[in-house]
């Protein structure tokens, strides 16, 4: 008997295609996106192009994304740098998201890993709009120069103190390292991301001309953007409880008296958090042997005492 094997990519996106060794994924808001910023765009090129205006607006919009695109290699390069995995690239409705596995081990990581792809928007966005100066006016000029603006505003607000943006994480890293503690850096960039959430909310309400022709549209779209910032906020303070629930497992706490297997696998005594965790997804066992840094036994951790602790750590 064979049993279905597991998805290769989370439910929801579709694999279009692997890029830079990772696989690049798309959801469905995509395309409505991609349809949108067409219909948007198309107008303004009906009065400069022989062929459809719409296809010009395809040609940005598909130049967009490609742009998006580098934005996120940029993050997928510096993660590797440092050892970690990035398994894929999700292209969605506000741009996209690098997949990557593990934590940053120290703030200059996690800083370095998110300020890469704003540095790249900008790069795209300031080169566009210089190679937009070198072009004669018509649909090319207008093209390109729509491009390097729309990526210098990506890179600016990308680069917002509040998670789940770039600059969030940078700020994240900041605070970690003047406090220390990497939780705090995320609580105070998540409640700054949902700030933002709210202010947008509000500063739509009380911007937005009710009298002219269009203003539903954006209201739509900030209250999109308002959604995608407060729930990424939120999924940063869900992970930022459940890190510190993981940091409070201490092998030196849970240590027991006893004599583990002869092929157990063994531990130090002095690891603690994620490092703990690591090291039992890497040799899982019902029991382990603790041993001092001079490789004497201490005595045993049993895997059901570390999933104990864990659900009591609430």
């Amino acid at each position: 008997m064979s049993s279905p094997e597991a998805p290769s990519h989370p439910a929801g996106t579709w694999r279009i295609g692997r890029v830079a060794g990772v696989d690049l994924l798309a959801r469905p808001s995509l395309l409505v996106m991609g349809v949108i910023l067409v219909v948007l765009f198309a107008p303004r090129y009906e009065d400069q192009t022989q062929t459809s205006p719409y296809v010009v607006a395809a040609v940005f919009v598909v130049a967009l994304y490609a742009s998006i695109l580098l934005h996120e290699i940029a993050h997928v390069l510096a993660a590797r740098g440092f050892g970690m995995h990035v398994p894929s690239v999700t292209l969605h409705l506000l741009g996209g998201e690098t997949a990557i596995e593990g934590e940053s081990r120290t703030p200059w990581q996690e800083l370095a890993t998110a300020i890469v792809g704003p540095i790249v928007s900008l790069v795209i966005g300031i080169g566009a709009n210089q190679a937009a100066g070198s072009i004669g006016p018509g649909v090319l000029h207008d093209v390109v120069w729509s491009i390097g603006w729309v990526n210098i505003v990506v890179a600016v607000f990308n680069m917002l103190p509040g998670l789940p943006l770039d600059g969030g994480r940078v700020f994240k890293a900041i605070v970690w390292q003047l406090t220390g503690r990497e939780e705090t850096g995320t609580r105070i960039a998540a409640w700054i991301g949902r700030a933002a959430a709210v202010a947008l909310v509000l500063a739509t309400i009380l911007l937005v001309d009710f009298d002219r022709d269009g203003w539903t549209f954006d209201f739509i779209i900030a209250a999109i953007v308002a959604w995608f910032l407060w729930e990424g906020a939120g999924h940063a303070l869900h992970q930022a409880r459940n890190n510190a629930r993981v940091n409070r497992l201490t092998v030196r706490a849970l240590v027991e008296p006893g004599v583990a297997p002869a092929d157990a696998p063994r531990l130090p005594v002095d690891i603690s958090g994620a490092v703990l965790v690591r090291a039992m997804a890497a040799r899982p066992a019902e029991t382990y042997a603790v041993i001092e840094r001079d490789g004497s036994v201490v005595g045993v951790l049993r895997a059901a005492r570390v999933d104990e602790a864990w659900r009591n750590s609430r």
